[in-house]
C-alpha cells in the first residue's frame, strides 16, 4: 500500500476516529486503526468492539492495500509532522513508512485481516436531523445520564422521534433532562414514532465531532444498532437494550408554586454559596422563596453563606433544598434571561421550564431536610 495525503486532513481523520479507541481494549488489533486505500480515497476507522468511528478523504493512491497501525503512536507521529504532504508506504516486511519533508519515521503494522469486520447499516429507520440541533440537544441532556452500571437502561438516553418532534431526555435518579426540536420529520412508512436507547458514551463522542452547522446528521437504527454519517465521517455503535423508564409518568403536571428570578444572579449566589456547601457533609444548598424574595443560604463547620435576590413567586411560599451539584449541573444548561422554576412541596420535585414554548424540562428531586 503506498498512498499520499495533506498531513491536516490526515490529523483531522486520526483525531476524529482514535475517539473510539478504548484505554483496555479486549484485542490487541484494536489498539490499531485500519487504513484502506483504494479508489482514489483513504479510510480511516477505529473501534472498541461496540463503537465504530470512520473517517474517509480524498488521496493520491500508489498502490491499493490496507493496514493496521498503532492508534496512539501513529496520530501522535503525524501531529509533529511539518506542515505538507505524508507519503506512507507498507513494505513486504510490515514496515509503514512515514514521509514528510525531510522527516521518515518506521511503524511496525499488524495484520489487517484481524480487524473485525465492519458493515455499513441497511434497511433500518432513517431520520435526519440537523447537526448543529442535534449537537445542542446532547450538550444539554448528557449530564443527567447515569453512571452507575447497575442500572445500566440508565446510562444511555432515549431518543424518541415522531412526525413532529424529536426529543432526547436523559435521567439519573436524581435529575432528568429532557429536550424537544419541533420541526417535521420524515419516517418509514407505517411508524409513527422511531424510539432508541443511546449509550452515553456514544452520544458525548458524537457531540464532540459534529459540525457546527445546519446540514443534515442522517441516523439510521436497527434493533440493536445505530449509524451516524455527516460529512465523511460516519459513527456507528450498539444501543442499549431493554424499555426506558417511562418518564411522562415522573415529570408532575399541576404545580401550587411557580417562581421566576434572574437565572444569571441565581447561578452566582449559587456557585458562592456552593463553595460553602462543599466543606458540609451534605453538599447542600437551600432555596427560601417569600412574597418578592429569593434566599439562597449553605453552611459548614467552616461557617454559613446567605444571599438574597429579587424573584416573583405565584402560588405559595417554599422553601426547599437541593444537592448544589445537582442544581448547579440544571441552571448551567438553561440559557434563558429568567429562571421558571415549578414546585409543589419541598419534598417533592422543582421542575424547571421556559416561561414561553417547550423546548426544554428538567427536574430536579430535592433533599429531605424541612419539615
Amino acid at each position: 500500500m503506498i498512498f499520499s495525503m495533506n498531513a491536516q486532513d490526515l490529523l483531522e481523520g486520526l483525531n476524529t476516529v482514535t475517539r473510539a479507541l478504548s484505554a483496555r481494549p479486549a484485542k490487541q488489533i484494536l489498539e490499531g486503526v485500519l487504513i484502506s486505500a483504494d479508489d482514489g480515497r483513504v479510510q480511516l476507522t477505529c473501534s472498541d468492539g461496540s463503537l465504530v468511528i470512520e473517517y474517509t478523504n480524498a488521496a493520491a493512491i500508489q498502490e491499493e492495500g490496507q493496514t493496521v497501525l498503532p492508534g496512539r503512536l501513529f496520530t501522535e507521529l503525524i501531529r509533529k509532522m511539518p506542515a505538507g504532504t505524508v507519503n506512507i508506504s507498507v513494505t513486504d516486511n510490515r514496515t509503514a513508512t512515514i514521509r514528510c519533508m525531510k522527516n521518515r519515521s518506521n511503524l511496525a503494522v499488524m495484520n489487517a485481516a484481524e480487524y473485525p469486520e465492519i458493515n455499513p447499516l441497511s434497511g433500518g429507520s432513517q431520520v435526519k436531523i440537523p447537526q448543529k440541533k442535534l449537537k445542542e440537544m446532547i450538550s444539554h441532556v448528557v449530564f443527567a445520564i447515569a453512571t452507575d452500571e447497575s442500572r445500566q437502561i440508565l446510562t444511555g438516553s432515549l431518543l424518541e422521534v415522531s412526525r413532529s418532534e424529536a426529543r432526547l431526555v436523559a435521567l439519573d435518579g436524581f435529575r432528568l433532562s429532557m429536550q424537544k426540536l419541533f420541526q417535521p420529520f420524515e419516517l418509514p412508512e407505517g411508524k409513527d414514532v422511531v424510539k432508541a436507547i443511546i449509550p452515553g458514551k456514544v452520544l458525548n463522542e458524537l457531540s464532540r465531532i459534529l459540525p457546527d452547522d445546519e446540514a443534515f446528521c442522517t441516523m439510521m437504527f436497527s434493533q440493536n444498532r445505530m449509524q451516524c454519517t455527516f460529512g465523511n465521517i460516519r459513527l456507528s455503535s450498539v444501543l442499549l437494550a431493554g424499555e426506558y423508564i417511562d418518564y411522562r409518568r415522573i415529570l408532575p403536571t399541576d404545580f401550587k408554586t411557580e417562581a421566576r428570578a434572574n437565572r444569571t444572579a441565581v447561578a452566582d449566589a449559587i456557585e458562592r454559596a456552593g463553595l460553602m456547601a462543599r466543606e458540609g457533609k451534605n453538599n447542600l444548598i437551600k432555596m427560601s422563596f417569600r412574597g418578592d424574595v429569593l434566599r439562597i443560604t449553605s453552611n459548614a463547620e467552616l461557617g454559613d453563606v446567605e444571599e438574597e435576590m429579587e424573584a416573583s413567586l405565584i402560588g405559595e411560599p417554599v422553601d426547599i433544598a437541593f444537592n448544589a451539584r445537582y442544581i448547579t449541573d440544571v441552571i448551567r444548561n438553561v440559557s434563558d434571561e429568567n429562571l421558571c422554576m415549578k414546585f409543589n412541596s419541598s419534598v417533592s420535585p422543582c421542575v424547571v421550564v421556559p416561561q414561553t414554548g417547550d423546548e426544554y424540562i428538567y427536574l430536579i428531586l430535592p433533599v429531605r431536610v424541612f419539615q
